[in-house]
């Protein structure tokens, strides 16, 4: 960075700072680590030559922090994807079950948020359709913080949810399902070929509770690309234009990604299609009724404690899915 001429490239060196700061906070975390491990140490030899009992629980509390930082510093080694270090684009589309599902639906999108809330993140609606007498059809988010994608990946797939429903009169449990799709948000310009033909645009008024420009113009974007079926959308941004530079570079990411792929069962996991948000399609269950458990069906990671789950205590989920993903990757090598 003190190099003559390090500033006449603003990418490059945006680039370059970007990632000194993150070499820089990997070195914090593991002195930070270290300085754990060592108050530990100093208060079980204290403990041990004072014969206090009473120190127990103190050294107890400081070693479940030590554990919960120390596999933090584990998951994240396990992030080695391209675009892991991305900002993460989320969307969330209600499948059956109606009004519950609709429910179900801004349950998942509140969890996210306060999963990113913990973490630090920030989050931006880029698009929402709310439903028709409670929750949400379908929700596009986008979540911006150092590797919100390599952690958001794991929750690419079907949720489903087992509970006693609200809105069902005669109390019955009720079985609900959404779809969520992950992309990462590629931020340099790819280099992919698109056909204007292969594009239907539609521009549509945008949802909310109104301001100076929402709901009096079109100035939302649908743009489906009709070779893959991909379809992407954006209303967040104040003008038209903006909203469609925005869903192109969600389509070109998707695209790119697409690309990349080698065979068809690869393309259909990378567009996050999901042909039937329904039974036996879930990667996880959210079972509330008759008991309570939260388990994921790739990795068997399970938590009885729903409510925390929902309030955005994801970490177990995301750690179990990057360990599974990483035992499948390298068996292949091993063969």
């Amino acid at each position: 960075m003190e190099e003559p001429g390090f500033w006449d490239d603003p990418d490059r060196s945006t680039k370059i700072m970007k990632e000194a700061k993150n070499l820089k906070d990997t070195v914090e975390t593991y002195r930070n680590l270290e300085q754990q491990y060592e108050d530990i140490q100093v208060m079980l030899e204290m403990g041990y030559e004072e014969s206090d009992a009473s120190l127990i629980p103190e050294i107890q509390e400081m070693l479940d922090g030590f554990v919960s930082s120390l596999e933090a510093i584990r998951t994240r080694t396990l992030l080695s994807g391209e675009y892991d270090n991305c900002n993460a684009i989320l969307k969330l589309n209600a499948g059956a079950g109606g009004t519950e599902a609709m429910d179900w639906c801004s349950m998942l999108w509140r969890m996210y948020q306060r999963w990113a809330d913990k973490k630090g993140y920030s989050t931006e609606i880029l698009d929402f359709l709310d439903g028709d007498e409670a929750g949400l059809k379908s929700i596009t988010v986008q979540i911006n913080g150092e590797n919100a994608f390599g952690y958001l990946k794991s929750e690419k797939g079907v949720h489903r949810l087992v509970r006693i429903s609200p809105f069902n009169a005669a109390g019955k449990r009720q079985t609900s399902f959404v779809s969520c799709d992950v992309m990462p948000d590629i931020e340099e310009d790819l280099d992919v070929e698109i056909n204007p033909d292969d594009l239907r645009i539609d521009t549509y008024r945008s949802s909310g509770a109104g301001g100076q420009h929402i709901n009096k113009t079109s100035s939302a974007i649908r743009i489906t690309h009709l070779p893959t079926g991909i379809v992407v959308q954006c209303q967040n941004e104040r003008s038209q234009f903006q909203n469609k530079d925005k869903a192109m570079q969600m389509l070109k990411a998707k695209l790119y990604l697409l690309k990349q792929q080698e065979n068809a069962e690869k393309l259909s996991d990378i567009r996050g299609d999901v042909k039937d948000i329904n039974f036996g399609n879930q990667i996880r269950s959210y079972v509330m009724q008759p008991y309570t458990l939260v388990k994921d069906h790739r990795t068997n990671a399970e938590n009885g404690n729903v409510n925390a789950v929902m309030d955005g205590d994801l970490d177990l989920f995301i750690s179990a899915y990057l360990k599974w993903i990483s035992l499948k990757e390298q068996a292949p090598r091993e063969a």
